[in-house]
């Protein structure tokens, strides 16, 4: 069973929120660790698929989870890490909503004794123990990718992240090292370029509806950074029968935006198999609080100290590939077939 609620319901003294086996509360130990899970905003689709496939992951390694959702809320989530740091659990694993504000929370996690584990997201000027994710610069060369085959020559819109999210910063550098000589050579034109606040649908509508006046309806490319942007510029282009016209990126190969990629008014999605993030999360989180060597395969600096991570392999999907969902359980057919 997944709980995911408000810090209130730690009122009481009893630790709701926790999940495990057996009755009763989880108590913290190297036997039978209680891993926070601090989520950026579960009202996203993309990070409950995360917390469903961790949880079930540490729950299979003898550890329980207190999960809780920030709701893109920065200070929510400090709130709710002091909570499961004054309960005494024995790592975090966060989903930052704002990688360059969780310093001193996170200094008081360590000065607790307790690991933190960055998750997808880097946290910035901190001392955290690993980051896991997917090769976020290889995930915007794929993206600029599928726009660019599509779409050769011509205008480009590009649509950012988050701009408290430093993922955005490097997805944007594999974007423009795919786009940059295809720029150079005049083949295409980028004409706007925003960042997104949140990661938010309706904002990049209204982006993408505005991006769209001002260049009279004359833009072949867009480079979104991920499906929920992707959705909203889908729909201001269908509002000027443009969709499946101009090419549009994406990723995390949301439900809705693998319908549009089979149906082509999305060009590419990009996959990361979440459940393979999310029990490798798992299993880091489990070592470094038994005390085990994890096995990493890079190190990125975050500005305090260099970060032992795990990068992933992302999967760019397309039209002619969409099923690899399926083929991974990740969805199936019958879901991608439902209107």
């Amino acid at each position: 069973m997944v709980i995911s609620t408000k810090r209130t319901l730690f009122a009481g003294g009893v630790a709701a929120l926790i999940l495990g086996a057996g009755s009763g509360a989880a108590w913290a130990s190297p036997e039978k660790p209680v891993i926070g899970f601090s989520i950026d905003d579960l009202r996203l689709e993309r990070w409950t698929r995360d917390r469903d496939f961790f949880v079930e992951a540490a729950k299979t390694l003898g550890a329980s989870v207190n999960v809780q959702s920030a709701d893109a809320s920065e200070e929510r989530q400090i709130a709710q890490i002091e909570t499961m740091i004054a309960r005494g659990v024995d790592a975090i694993v966060i989903v930052p909503f704002n990688g360059k504000a969780l310093g001193n929370v996170i200094a008081e996690a360590k000065r607790s004794g307790i690991k933190v584990v960055s998750y997808d997201r880097l946290i910035l000027n901190a001392d955290i123990d690993a980051y896991i994710t997917f090769d976020n610069e290889r995930v915007g060369e794929l993206q600029a990718q599928g726009v660019l085959e599509a779409k050769p020559t011509g205008n480009y819109f590009l649509m950012g992240g988050a701009p408290t999210d430093n993922n955005s910063k490097i997805l944007r550098q594999g974007q423009m090292k795919v786009l940059q000589p295809a720029i150079d050579a005049g083949k295409i034109k980028i004409v706007g370029s925003q960042f997104v606040p949140e990661w938010s649908a309706t904002t990049a509508l209204q982006i993408m509806e505005d991006a769209l006046t001002a260049n009279k309806n004359a833009i072949d490319g867009v480079v979104a950074s991920n499906d929920a942007e992707a959705g909203g510029v889908v729909q201001a282009l269908t509002a000027q029968n443009l969709a499946g016209k101009t090419a549009v990126s994406g990723q995390d190969a949301d439900l809705a935006a693998v319908q549009r990629v089979k149906a082509g008014t999305q060009t590419v999605t990009v996959y990361k198999p979440l459940k393979e993030i999310a029990t490798k999360a798992a299993d880091l989180a489990v070592a470094l609080v038994k005390g085990r060597t994890p096995q990493f395969n890079a190190t990125l600096n975050n500005g305090k100290t260099d970060v032992p991570s795990i990068f992933l392999t992302p999967v760019l999907v397309t039209k002619q590939n969409w099923d690899i969902v399926v083929k991974d359980g990740f969805y199936t057919e019958a879901q991608i077939n439902r209107k």
